[in-house]
């Protein structure tokens, strides 16, 4: 098993990166020997991966990543360069290779300060004489500063410096940014893909692994979560019944607390796994006595924790929110295939006696403009609405319909 074999539906990117990743080892030996680079490389010191949600971005990207820091002697017998099994490969693979480096987002933006020790590395030689890689996540969520800091570092980079940036597509960066990059587009897995990739390697039932692929229109990552994780299928279960819910005013405004304190709930797990590790690490690594006491002069660097913390928790309560509204539009536009007569596959075949029965109390045009509702509430929460207002006017327009 490779790096590669685990990106789903996306040939065509794979033989492209495989190749780049040939040449970057090319271009490394070169180096070593003190030779002259390669002619016509297809490596290049800045790539964009873009697609929709569930294609697999920051995956293809992190095996781009391990392939670029494979030390299999497979390699120089020819082999593809991501073997999936060497120190390089696993330990980029799981975020502890000291050449990779991945940025993510906690809160609604990437900071300008959460970039600048990144951009500093950039800089710097790889500490194992191969490449030194920059992930960002999130390139969408760069806001101007710490765009403008990327931008420089992408303009001018050090000669074994690969930054890899994932968005959307490629409206969500910088035209100046992504004019450095070279582009790849993917796209969204089939769901026999996914339900495939979930038997061969998470071991899921087939019955499942379809039922699971199909309800998550092949978003991988969701897909994988729904067939492990009993309790967000418990959630799941739990958005597909709000339609059915939603009669009166007091009935949305009951639904639309639920389904935020749902979120909140989430996040609040998420903080109990992370938060107490990461700030007794900190205290540790910052010398703190018995009791927990800091050294004099460290507890800024405590109180900027504390923050990102904060502003995880919040990210994580409206990805999570997120999360239900992609389940509440797949159920809606199941109603819309029905009462158009569609032939296309119902997504939510576990829901098919409430898709039926919406579908036959109300009209297409009040479908869609129950989907707008849904599309609208999701706008006002990229605009920081608070999560309770948005929601509370997105379940009064489902009732209204």
């Amino acid at each position: 098993m490779t790096v590669w074999d685990d990106l789903v539906g996306q040939q065509r990117v794979s033989e492209q990166l495989t190749a780049a990743a040939r040449d970057a080892d090319a271009l490394v030996t070169a180096a070593a020997a003190g030779a002259p680079a390669p002619a016509a490389s297809k490596m290049t010191h800045a790539w964009l991966f873009t697609g929709p949600p569930g294609a697999g971005r920051h995956q293809t990207a992190r095996a781009f990543a391990a392939a670029l820091q494979c030390v299999s002697p497979d390699r120089a017998l020819g082999g593809v360069p991501g073997c999936g099994f060497c120190d390089g490969c696993h330990t980029a693979l799981i975020g502890t290779h000291a050449d990779v480096s991945t940025i993510t987002a906690v809160g609604a933006m990437i900071l300008v300060r959460d970039m600048r020790d990144t951009v500093r590395k950039s800089f710097t030689a790889p500490a194992n004489g191969r490449w030194q890689v920059i992930l960002v996540e999130d390139a969408e969520r760069l806001n101007e500063s710490s765009a403008n800091a990327v931008l420089k570092a992408v303009e001018e980079p050090a000669p074994r410096t690969v930054w890899l940036l994932c968005a959307p597509s490629v409206e969500d960066v910088l035209p100046t940014i992504r004019s450095r990059c070279r582009h790849l587009n993917l796209s969204t897995p089939s769901v026999d893909a996914v339900a495939d990739l979930l038997v061969r390697r998470e071991g899921v039932e087939p019955d499942v692994a379809a039922a699971v692929a199909r309800a998550t229109q092949g978003h991988v990552d969701r897909a994988r979560r729904l067939a492990t994780d009993p309790a967000a299928r418990e959630r799941r279960a739990a958005v597909l019944k709000l339609p059915l819910r939603v009669d009166d005013v007091g009935s949305a405004l009951k639904a639309a607390q639920e389904l935020v304190d749902a979120a909140a709930e989430d996040a609040r797990q998420l903080a109990e796994q992370m938060d107490t590790k990461e700030t007794d690490e900190l205290k540790a690594a910052l010398g703190a006595v018995q009791g927990g006491r800091l050294p004099r002069g460290t507890a800024g660097v405590v109180k900027d924790l504390e923050d990102m913390q904060k502003r995880r928790r919040t990210r994580t309560q409206r990805d999570s929110l997120d999360v239900a509204l992609t389940d509440l539009t797949s159920f809606y536009r199941d109603v819309l295939a029905l009462q158009l007569g569609s032939r296309v596959a119902l997504a939510n075949t576990d829901a098919e006696e409430a898709l039926e029965r919406l579908a036959r109390g109300s009209s297409p045009e009040s479908t869609l403009r129950r989907l707008e509702s849904i599309a609208a509430c999701r706008d006002a929460l990229d605009r920081n609405v608070a999560p309770l207002l948005a929601v509370e006017a997105m379940t009064m327009a489902l009732r209204a319909g």
